[in-house]
């Protein structure tokens, strides 16, 4: 009987001993488990990492921007007339060839002449016979032979004869019609042997070296224009070149209609490849202000009437107001708010906030955050993947 209760005993021992360590080993289990376990949040939840922004940057440049006002405008001829003949006729001879060079007084159309030459010798033998009469209408007024009226009226005779030679050699030359400058003859509109009156159009001649630009500007820039300011020429034949001139005039009437100030400037055109009547981009320098800042167009931020842009300073994005001024070639101008050492954010700003951590996508050496300031320690400047164990580490 005392054998039997100490077996008794002896297997309840072993059973409380089995059950202690299989509670143990579960017990030991969930503990492991729960020191393993990511840290909870306040609501339950893993806290994560932040993760840098992908951006593209480029740095603040400087270039070349005068103040300027663009237009349009037209090639004028400095010089350009169409010949006309101040005297009926026939036309004897051209003397020219269209589209040639042709020099100041030369021959260009000969009307026929027989009936002017004809007109020039019957006055002058008027004026023959008008001055014998004059000579001895003075020797008879000496010996008092004839009046002192008489006289006169022969002398006045001979004052018309003369008159008419004049005006016969005068019709005889208008017969010949001369280049009244140098420049380049036209496309005539008659031939030989037509029969041209007064004021018949026959040829046009035009000056073309150099050339004149005419074009418009609103009134507001009027006091901001003056003489001898320089401008640049496109055109729409020569794309991708510029042609310079120099303002040499400046109307002092307000056109009323347009309320405008109309300008003319003068473009050398040496080699003749500009023609009268080209439709001209005008971009007139008011007033050259030497190297300004400029950025690229897609940096802007637009936000109501104010402008943003995102600099990247010790791998941070750093929002800044900024003011701007001209917009060329892709380039905008900052006037305030920018250093030549600043970085902005060029693609990638629609995921930022002031703040934010960034990770440049396009780091070239022209285009490299702003390194931290001496003494300071920047959390953003260490990868992603290492400030995440570095949060592991803390709550493990």
């Amino acid at each position: 009987m005392k054998n039997v209760v100490i077996g008794c005993a002896v297997a309840a021992g072993l059973a409380l001993a089995a059950a202690g360590g299989y509670w143990y080993g579960h017990a030991g289990s969930g503990a492991a488990t729960a020191a393993n376990a990511p840290p909870k949040g306040a609501a339950g939840g893993s806290v994560a990492a932040p993760q840098a922004v992908s951006v593209e940057v480029a740095r603040v440049g400087e270039m070349e921007l005068p103040q300027t006002i663009t237009t349009v405008g037209s090639l004028r001829s400095d010089e350009s007339v169409t010949l006309r003949p101040e005297v009926a006729g026939r036309i004897a001879a051209i003397q020219f060839q269209e589209g040639q060079r042709v020099a100041k007084g030369a021959l260009l159309v000969k009307l026929d002449t027989s009936i002017n030459e004809a007109e020039v010798e019957q006055a002058k033998a008027n004026y023959t016979l008008a001055k014998s009469k004059y000579d001895r209408a003075v020797d008879l007024a000496k010996s008092n032979f004839i009046s002192s009226q008489a006289r006169d009226e022969a002398e006045n005779n001979l004052r018309v004869a003369e008159a008419a030679v004049t005006l016969a050699q005068a019709r005889l030359d208008k017969t010949q019609i001369r280049a009244p400058f140098s420049g380049v003859i036209g496309l005539r509109s008659v031939s030989t042997g037509d029969y041209v009156k007064e004021g018949a159009d026959m040829v046009n001649l035009e000056a073309i070296d150099p050339l004149k630009v005419d074009f418009r500007v609103p009134e507001i820039y009027l006091t901001q224009i003056r003489t001898g300011q320089v401008l640049s020429v496109v055109l729409d034949a020569f794309p991708g070149k510029e042609f310079q001139g120099r303002v040499i005039a400046v109307n002092p009437l307000i056109d009323a209609a347009g309320r405008a100030v109309v300008i003319r400037a003068q473009v050398q055109n040496a080699d003749q490849t500009l023609r009268p009547g080209m439709f001209a981009r005008v971009r007139l320098v008011t007033r050259d202000l030497g190297k300004s800042l400029v950025i690229p167009e897609q940096a802007i931020v637009p936000q109501g009437d104010e402008q943003y842009v995102f600099r990247v300073v010790d791998n941070r994005a750093v929002r800044t107001r900024v003011e701007t001024g001209q917009r060329r070639d892709a380039k905008v101008e900052v006037v305030k708010g920018l250093a030549p050492t600043d970085v902005v954010v060029t693609a990638g700003q629609l995921r930022l906030r002031d703040g934010a951590q960034v990770a440049v996508a396009n780091a070239t050496p022209a285009a490299t955050p702003v390194p931290a300031a001496a003494g300071g320690k920047s959390e953003g400047a260490a990868a992603p993947g290492a400030r995440t164990a570095a949060v592991a580490d803390a709550h493990s």
